[in-house]
């Protein structure tokens, strides 16, 4: 045996075996160590220990007496098992030896903010960690996966955790699995098939209610990132930053936090989610967010970062991203995209300002370009930003007369999945052209302002409902008087009829005014 010695802290070599032959000498030697000495701890060094009999477990009973901190580190499997077995774990800090893999010339097939994910060889996969003390975060990984799977989201299960270098990494079995990235970049033909299977996954992971406390809620961390940027934007700007983030409600479905093409795995026709140190719950603008950063954010100024990272180019990440955004969506009305880009770009560019500065990135001239213009862009969207928050069946649009056909098509486009009639989408267009023309032409006048535009459609009986809200001045279209259409022509005012029209081929319109809101309801039966 051998010790070594560090401030009040002494540490005993533990080797071969230590059973009835020996174990009177073995607690001799280790008095004799510790004998004058003032310690407030002990650590016993099983790496060269081969069995522990119980009279060796009568030794470490009575020295951890003796010295109540006691630790015992690099334990074999075997002598693990006794050690669980007898209940030593629960009584002490206990170790156990891990296997030593390398990743020199392998794979890299994922990389996220907290390791690397490479292929040791056709069956398994490494995730190594950044953290050299990266133990604990193991244990939360393995813990929030094994969570996911039993809440029906398919993910690979580390099996043993391994030492890498000067870390720790967890093992995984991925059979001959491909990567979405690896795909895109070597079969790009398969792109919308790519796209089709990510978003299937995504609803899936944003479908999921998580039970209470048992993941973090991410929405504490993006109050952290908009606190940080107090110091670097002016204060009107950071203010209503902060605001629009405290704004965003808590929601416990599940996110999953990077969310990107190198964290999707194909294997045997399954698809698999990996990665899953960042899953937590949260508003799904905070997953867009994450994911827009992923595609484009970090690539907007440098196009060769998303190469390096996915292993594909600018145009691919683009496309992939938009297509996703629309699918995610279910519309390719462009105003709807854009919208809700938007958002995600306030919480992302925020995100990456920070995670630069906090790299030294102004101390570089490149990552200053980078943050500069990610400011500029922050700045400008928060300048026509006033909620983060967004809805699949909302359009928040202009309303100038110029967007018309922008609305027009996205209630054209849930109308076609209700399975509407040409008759009934005629009628139903007439409508939505006459109510959102007179927003356009008077809500704001002289000035401009925004409309939204949310489309519901109910099951048995399939009825249509589409609501239009403004900020604008107050006024009840359903309060003029309808024009008497018996009239001769020379003898009518000009006016009246869109609205009159919408009465008349519609099942139902009804108007409030509410919390500054003029809102307009109009319903259709199918």
């Amino acid at each position: 045996m051998n010790d070594g010695m560090k401030a009040d802290q002494l540490t005993v070599m533990l080797t071969g075996r230590i059973d009835s032959n020996n174990a009177g000498q073995v607690e001799k030697d280790i008095l004799a160590q510790i004998e004058g000495k003032k310690l407030s701890s002990v650590i016993l060094d099983a790496s060269g220990l081969d069995y522990i009999s119980s009279a060796g477990l009568r030794i470490l009973l009575r020295i951890r007496k003796i010295i109540p901190d006691m630790a015992i580190t690099d334990v074999s499997s075997d002598v693990y098992e006794i050690l669980e077995m007898t209940g030593f774990t629960e009584m002490m800090r206990v170790e156990k030896a891990y296997r030593v893999v390398s990743v020199e010339g392998c794979e890299e097939i994922g990389r996220g903010a907290n390791g690397t994910i490479y292929r040791i060889d056709q069956d398994n996969v490494v995730k190594v960690y950044n953290n050299a003390d990266a133990l604990a975060d193991i244990q939360h990984e393995r813990e929030v996966a094994r969570l996911a799977l039993i809440l029906g989201i398919p993910t690979a299960i580390s099996y043993d955790v391994v030492k890498v270098g000067n870390s720790y990494g967890s093992v995984f079995e991925l059979l001959n699995a491909s990567s979405f990235s690896k795909i895109l970049a070597e079969n790009p033909e398969k792109m919308d098939w790519c796209v089709k299977e990510y978003v299937d996954m995504l609803n899936r992971i944003h479908q999921t209610v998580v039970p209470a406390g048992k993941l973090p809620d991410v929405k504490e961390t993006v109050v952290g990132w908009a606190e940080f940027m107090k110091d670097y934007l002016p204060v009107e700007a950071a203010n209503k930053l902060m605001a629009l983030v405290q704004s965003v409600p808590h929601d416990d479905h599940m996110i999953h936090g990077d969310y990107h093409t190198k964290n999707l795995e194909l294997q045997n026709d399954e698809v698999l989610l990996i990665d899953m140190d960042t899953l937590a719950v949260g508003h799904p603008i905070f997953e867009l967010a994450s994911m827009y950063n992923a595609f484009i954010g970090y690539s907007e100024v440098n196009h060769e970062n998303v190469l390096h990272f996915q292993g594909f180019d600018f145009d691919t990440a683009w496309k992939f991203w938009r297509k996703t955004l629309a699918a995610y969506l279910g519309t390719h009305c462009e105003k709807k995209l854009e919208e809700v880009e938007n958002k995600a770009r306030v919480v992302g560019y925020t995100r990456m300002i920070r995670r630069s500065i906090r790299r030294k990135g102004l101390e570089r001239e490149d990552s200053r370009a980078e943050i500069e213009y990610w400011k500029k862009e922050l700045l400008d969207l928060l300048e026509k930003t006033d909620t983060l928050l967004f809805n699949k069946n909302e359009l928040q649009i202009e309303a100038v007369r110029e967007n018309l056909e922008d609305v027009q098509s996205f209630v054209e486009e849930h109308l076609d999945r209700a399975g509407c009639s040409p008759k009934a989408g005629m009628q139903i267009g007439l409508a939505v052209e006459e109510i959102f023309i007179n927003i356009a032409n008077y809500a704001y006048a002289p000035g401009k302002g925004n409309a939204v535009v949310r489309v519901e459609v109910s099951e048995d009986p399939v009825i249509v409902t589409i609501t239009f809200i403004d900020h604008g001045v107050p006024y009840d279209p359903l309060a003029k008087k309808d024009p008497d259409v018996t009239l001769a022509a020379e003898d009518r005012q000009i006016g009246g009829l869109g609205i009159f029209l919408a009465k008349k081929t519609m099942d139902d319109l009804s108007y409030e005014y509410r919390d500054g809101q003029n809102i307009l309801r109009l319903k259709k039966n199918l």
